[in-house]
């Protein structure tokens, strides 16, 4: 019996750099991802795969401030819906060539997924995450007038619109996901952390929020009771004193030490700290391993040859 293998992606990972950019150049990205997801599900992988979204939805944000002047703005849960859809085509796309290449009878299919958060949850009185273009304060205070926007100045680089991050809660598609893997789909679902809903009156809202991607991919890898946890990412490894004379390389680490160096501060906020932290919550949850490494490296990683794996 196969087991099932949650693959978190990471939005920059479809960018490789400020040259390549372009939705092509993002195809061509998704095009050599895909290669490793199909080799593991060679090796007996069920996988089920969620992504970043951040410079795509950086993306929709600033043509639509462009043409603002034309057309109507995008509310930010329209933007996630969007890049959902996007992202999961090129998905779809990339690994069903993939698959025919090499003769693998799998079919990818997509789930625009929402995400249930608290509407109590703190983070809406204390909006932190840094969305959309930078403006001048003239243009920012007008934003903050007219939009009812929150705005801060971000280090003398300019002024920027910023949004509650609050945690999730439930994927409101679980029961669909988990129907599409136990008939050998795989999944692409949960993308940028999943649209951010919250219940109101017997009802679901979209809200203008970001939820972290990771502790989005944790939620599901609980939900779908995944053997695997894994996060794709731009190191090889995870590091103890991460850029310091005295860096330090891991091949594993137990949920207590992973919970002690976090608790240590060796895993930065905006970086490596969400994800160590999706991680320990996934295993505190009943998860059974977690591996961090670069799209490359995730067969060998599989094997035990490179990567950084987190057990119990």
């Amino acid at each position: 019996m196969s087991q099932v293998a949650v693959v978190a992606v990471g939005g920059n990972s479809l960018i490789k750099d400020s040259k390549h950019q372009t939705v092509p150049d993002q195809f061509a990205a998704t095009v050599e991802s895909s290669k490793h997801i199909a080799g593991m599900i060679q090796h007996g992988w069920d996988v089920v795969l969620t992504h970043g979204n951040g410079p795509q939805v950086g993306f929709i944000l600033r043509r639509s401030e462009l043409s603002i002047h034309e057309l109507h703005a995008v509310p930010l849960d329209y933007c996630g819906a969007d890049t959902q859809g996007a992202i999961g085509y090129m998905f779809q796309m990339a690994l069903g060539n993939e698959f025919r290449r090499r003769g693998i009878p799998k079919q990818a299919a997509t789930v625009i997924t929402q995400t249930l958060v608290d509407k109590n949850d703190p983070a809406f009185q204390n909006p932190s995450k840094p969305i959309g273009s930078f403006m001048d304060r003239e243009t920012a205070q007008s934003h903050r007038e007219k939009e009812n926007w929150s705005v801060i100045e971000d280090a003398g680089r300019g002024w920027r619109r910023v949004v509650p991050s609050p945690l999730p809660q439930k994927i409101i598609e679980r029961d669909a996901i988990q129907a599409l893997i136990k008939a050998g789909f795989v999944v692409v679902c949960s993308g940028g952390g999943g649209i951010p809903v919250i219940e109101q009156e017997g009802e679901l809202i979209g809200v203008e929020a970001v939820i972290d991607k990771d502790y989005a991919a944790s939620i599901l890898a609980r939900t779908v009771g995944a053997d695997l946890f894994l996060i794709s990412t731009a190191v090889e490894k995870v590091a103890l004193n991460y850029n310091k004379p005295n860096q330090q390389w891991l091949d594993h680490m137990t949920l207590a030490e992973a919970k002690q160096y976090q608790a240590e501060g060796h895993f930065h906020k905006g970086s490596m700290g969400p994800k160590i932290q999706a991680i320990i919550w996934y295993l505190e949850g009943g998860g059974k391993q977690a591996i961090i490494t670069n799209p490359e490296n995730i067969e060998r990683a599989l094997l035990g040859e490179t990567g950084t794996r987190i057990t119990q």
